[in-house]
């Protein structure tokens, strides 16, 4: 916990350190005071008063003004450090997040969930941010103010301040019970956070869904569950919570109602002075706030200790896809599947994929096809490792994938996934995430190959329309075109399109496959599709059947010898008869 704090204080390292400074000066000008206020009270009490009664009682009470505005100034420029260096950490430590988030590979992230890194970088990051700025000021202020107004309380009088020996152990293990049983039920609650917000999720993206399915009153009652189990396990939390208060006050209204007690005995009957007794219950109350505050912290930092280990787990996940050694750039296009077994749980006992073998020639077009759960996406995803394989090797320009740097190999691949993602802005700045410098004129080609330049020009301010959050403001075959056109913006070696054109009719599908041979030819191009009239015309195609290679051939091929292709295309044809 302490580790990612430290590592997180980077660039705000001054102000860290000037915190605590301030807060110590600040609690030792305010433990002189009660001293100086119970001199003044003890030479008031005097017989006869001191000859300099005024010059005591003017110049101690300057000190305590003095001490008073100087803590007060020292406490004012904790205040302001601790939140400059508070919110630094909070800035640095969503960075670290997300910059680790964006190291993960598919699994990485499959593991946490999207909700639970969305919780660990907004709640989680909250919570350790006010553990910080505690832990910077009230650490160092608790503990200062509890040894000094002790040592200063058995300096004025030790017999009674021994009554300190039964109330400070006392509530620091009442206290101490409650930290304990507090910390599992944080934990169990920001888990339900995550449950929560992954519902809340689910719902915004699938809102048309929702809405086309009228589900609202469904989805309603679905969070509404999500919520209760959080205030329920909340409550849970809370109910131990509130026995922090009625603890510290018992205690320490129980210590100041004994010190008056025996100090008045004394002051009836052993001559001790009001001033005395005064300064005794200041420092009883100082010394009580601070193990209170000591107390609060530890409950506070029990909560954030539950959100920094989720943080650290986070932060200390190794991504199970690194860089390799080598820094050469994809030469060309050609693809080499030998012996590939893949599993999405590194389960030898469950593979999505098994014996894969497939040569595929730089510029070739192929096509993949098969049923659905046969591992169409999986086989092509292992081409730019957005997960490794389990056994076998997968080569690109024959080179094994892990040896390339992954920024090398992904730049040297181009992949439209099933679901289309557009981002909030223009049509121009959504191309230019295939290449930052493109030119207007390369835009322009890019969206002509993939039949998107028409409608493009169609919206009164073409390329500048703004799509809105998710490119809302397009339809999802409009967006599948743009999408493939932000892809070949890369001048890829090698071209994916992972049913990314089920969108569109066939006529516009047809048109996109004979551009990309004519315009792009060099590229090896992969097409994953569930329409065989999306396929038929490439080089050669492949048919998947329960994580397996079933058959390889063409179009005519396959037609002729292939159960699997048959039965598909039939199906299809008499659909197409039929309409």
């Amino acid at each position: 916990m302490f580790k990612i704090m430290t590592k997180n204080t980077k660039g705000y390292v001054l102000p860290t350190v000037l915190t605590p400074l301030f807060v110590i000066v600040e609690s030792v000008l305010e433990i002189f005071i009660p001293t100086l206020m119970a001199t003044i009270v003890n030479s008031l009490q005097s017989t006869p008063l001191p000859d300099d009664i005024m010059n005591i009682v003017v110049s101690n009470g300057l000190l305590m003004v003095g001490a008073g505005v100087v803590a007060l100034l020292f406490g004012a420029l904790a205040g302001r450090t601790s939140a400059i260096a508070s919110t630094g950490f909070a800035r640095n430590l969503r960075a670290s997040l997300f910059e680790k988030i964006q190291q993960f590979s598919f699994a990485n992230v499959d593991k946490f969930s999207t909700a639970s890194l969305v919780t660990r970088c907004t709640t989680d990051v909250n919570n350790a941010q006010t553990a910080f700025m505690q832990l910077i000021r009230v650490v160092f202020r608790a503990p200062t103010m509890l040894i000094m107004a002790t040592v200063m309380a058995f300096r004025i009088h030790a017999e009674l301040a021994l009554i300190f020996f039964i109330s400070i152990p006392l509530l620091g293990i009442l206290m101490s019970i409650v930290v304990i049983k507090v910390h599992p039920m944080f934990m169990k609650m920001l888990k339900r956070y995550d449950t929560m917000n992954a519902t809340v999720q689910e719902d915004l993206v699938a809102i048309r869904v929702v809405k086309a399915y009228v589900r609202e009153d469904y989805e309603i009652e679905r969070y509404r569950k999500a919520t209760e189990e959080v205030r329920v396990s909340q409550l849970a939390a809370e109910k131990l919570m509130v026995l922090v208060n009625p603890i510290a006050n018992t205690v320490m209204y129980g210590t100041t109602v004994a010190l008056l007690l025996i100090g008045g005995r004394e002051i009836i009957y052993l001559g001790l002075k009001a001033g005395t007794l005064t300064a005794l219950m200041t420092y009883s109350t100082q010394i009580l706030m601070s193990v209170m505050m000591i107390c609060f912290i530890s409950v506070s930092l029990v909560l954030s200790r539950a959100s920094l280990q989720r943080i650290s787990e986070v932060l200390n996940e190794v991504p199970d896809i690194s860089d390799g050694e080598s820094d050469v750039e994809v030469e060309n296009g050609s693809i080499d599947f030998e012996n590939v077994d893949f599993s999405y749980s590194n389960n030898k006992d469950n593979l999505t994929l098994e014996g894969i073998n497939l040569h595929i020639k730089s510029g070739q077009m192929v096509g993949i096809i098969g049923g659905t759960g046969d591992g169409k996406s999986s086989l092509v995803q292992l081409i730019p490792r957005f997960y490794d394989v389990l056994n076998g090797s997968v080569k690109v320009a024959g080179r094994d994938v892990r040896e390339y740097n992954l920024k090398n190999l992904r730049e040297g691949v181009s992949m439209v996934l099933q679901k289309n993602v557009l981002f909030s802005g223009t049509i121009k700045e959504n191309m230019k995430w295939g290449d930052e410098n493109a030119a207007d004129e390369e835009i322009q080609q890019a969206c002509k190959v993939a039949q998107a330049h028409d409608f493009v020009m169609s919206f009164p301010d073409g390329y500048d329309t703004d799509l809105g959050q998710g490119g809302v403001n397009v339809s999802g075959g409009q967006k599948q075109r743009l999408c493939i056109a932000r892809a070949l913006l890369k001048k890829p070696k090698i071209m994916i399109l992972d049913d990314s054109t089920s969108a569109v009719d066939t006529a516009t599908d047809a048109a996109i496959r004979a551009a990309l041979r004519s315009e792009v030819g060099h590229m090896t191009t992969l097409i994953i599709a569930q329409r065989i009239s999306s396929v038929q015309d490439c080089d050669f195609i492949v048919v998947m059947n329960d994580g397996k290679i079933n058959d390889i051939g063409t179009h005519e091929e396959l037609l002729e010898r292939n159960t699997i292709y048959q039965e598909i295309y039939n199906s299809q044809q008499k659909g197409v008869a039929e309409e």
